[in-house]
């Protein structure tokens, strides 16, 4: 199923959808309705791809909110980690998800590098996982950025940035790579 909703938070409307099952399978999330479209599409393909088998009717549920909750911090991230199926991840994305989420907490930021050196592999790895995370928000990868400034996001970028304005992380959000 997908549950989609729309809040208002921080004086910006949020578009938050969850496709779930049992638990939640992928979460996506744009500050545009056009885009939020757009991520729903890429990230049941990528999913689908995955072999998670997905149903796409829209059915309402309490998730949206969850994610929400966690956006603003009435919810600590490692609190949702039980509701996460991890369907469609490799062992390896599953490792690193589940450290970032337990570890890095609101307000915190890791660099690629040093979450690299955490789990004995390399930033290149860590990066990947982050791109092709399914998890967005719950698994915080908006807070993994790179060693001279706060890195890319996908798909948008200002996405990265309003996530951790919220969080109170402003040093990172004003770095050379947002522009």
């Amino acid at each position: 199923m997908l549950s989609a909703e729309v809040f208002e938070i921080a004086g910006r409307r949020v578009w938050i959808g969850v496709f779930w099952q049992e638990k939640i399978q992928g979460i996506t999330f744009s500050l545009d309705r056009e885009q939020f479209e757009r991520n729903v599409e890429r990230l049941s393909g990528f999913l689908r791809r995955r072999g998670v088998d997905l149903d796409l009717a829209r059915e309402g549920s309490n998730y949206p909110a969850l994610v929400r909750d966690v956006i603003i911090g009435k919810v600590d991230n490692a609190d949702v980690l039980d509701e996460l199926s991890f369907e469609g991840l490799t062992p390896f994305e599953g490792r690193v998800y589940e450290w970032l989420t337990k570890n890095v907490k609101r307000g915190d930021i890791i660099t690629y590098g040093n979450l690299a050196k955490a789990l004995g592999t390399s930033p290149r790895a860590i990066g990947g996982a982050m791109r092709r995370n399914p998890y967005p928000i719950v698994v915080p990868c908006h807070r993994v950025v790179a060693k001279d400034g706060i890195g890319y996001y996908t798909p948008r970028l200002d996405e990265k940035v309003f996530l951790l304005k919220i969080e109170g992380v402003e040093g990172w959000t004003s770095s050379k790579l947002t522009s």
